[in-house]
């Protein structure tokens, strides 16, 4: 499990940061990725690393600001380009809107799709479980911004627990559809008459990781919620220390505040985004060495960077 992040940049794009947009690769779990915010440029940014447009099944967007949709147009109509692969449908979740915005868009420009698109609307009232399949959750919950804006929290279930196959060799069971029946909780007897207990070979189940992606938001209560005991938190850093009055009026935070929520949320791991063009190179360590002071674990990601979960 893994983020690559396509965009990291705040409004617009800049010669080092592209607008936003990150992909939750998850290939080993269920060999997909899922797109959170797609801002003009995404396919461009895609065709620099490994991600096969097909795989990209679910789109999450956090709010219908231009910086953050803008490239959906050109990447859905990219994504049906690749005749060589099978056509695959796909899921899009956000606020009301995103649809009519899609639509319009390629309905305008005469782009036809040989898949099928999904969309998942929500508003204020509808927030909440949004996703549910059989590995993982995803929650939405309305932050502040200037616009209707949502962040994600996305559960992944318990993971199975391992079988101890050397323990099972040392007990005598020899390899094969004993090691199966065992590895799915049934107890079996040996031709001995030994009894192997399955629970005595299978470890405890281990918990799912947890990472919380959110969209363009003052510092609120609602971020902590969603992150609370994440592994991964992503949090806008659109101004830095001293800037909290500006990040107020624009609907966004500091990254002084992005370090409060999660040091509140109780997070593992804070990746601060969204970085207003105004930083340059040499402000950016101080950026993390600011925001170090409040929560330890913290980086300033940049376009292209994969982090490993």
């Amino acid at each position: 499990m893994d983020i690559q992040f396509l965009g990291t940049g705040a409004g617009q794009p800049s010669k080092a940061r592209n607008v936003s947009s990150l992909a939750l690769k998850l290939l080993d779990e269920i060999n997909e990725v899922w797109l959170f915010d797609c801002g003009e440029g995404t396919q461009n940014r895609i065709l620099e690393t490994t991600i096969r447009p097909r795989k990209v099944s679910k789109i999450f967007i956090t709010h219908l600001h231009g910086d953050h949709i803008f490239g959906l147009p050109g990447f859905l109509s990219s994504r049906a380009f690749q005749a060589n692969e099978e056509q695959t449908d796909l899921d899009i979740y956000g606020p009301q809107g995103i649809k009519s915005f899609v639509l319009t868009s390629l309905r305008v420009s005469g782009s036809r799709l040989p898949y099928r698109i999904y969309f998942h609307e929500f508003d204020q009232a509808s927030l909440g479980k949004i996703l549910e399949t059989e590995k993982f959750t995803v929650y939405a919950e309305e932050l502040d911004h200037t616009i209707f804006c949502v962040g994600y929290r996305i559960m992944q279930k318990d993971l199975e627990g391992t079988l101890d196959a050397e323990k099972l060799k040392a007990a005598g069971v020899p390899f094969g559809p004993l090691f199966g029946k065992i590895k799915n909780g049934q107890d079996v007897v040996l031709e001995d008459g030994t009894e192997i207990k399955a629970a005595d070979y299978i470890s405890a189940p281990r918990p799912g990781k947890i990472i919380t992606i959110l969209g363009d938001t003052r510092k609120t209560n609602a971020s902590v919620r969603l992150a609370v005991n994440a592994d991964v938190l992503v949090h806008e850093s659109t101004y830095g220390k001293g800037d909290e009055k500006i990040a107020r009026n624009h609907g966004h935070s500091t990254n002084m505040q992005a370090a409060q929520v999660a040091e509140e949320a109780g997070v593992k791991r804070l990746l601060l985004n969204h970085i207003s063009a105004r930083f340059l190179s040499k402000d950016i360590s101080q950026l993390k060495k600011d925001a170090a002071t409040v929560f330890e674990n913290v980086h300033v990601v940049k376009d292209l960077e994969e982090v490993e979960i």
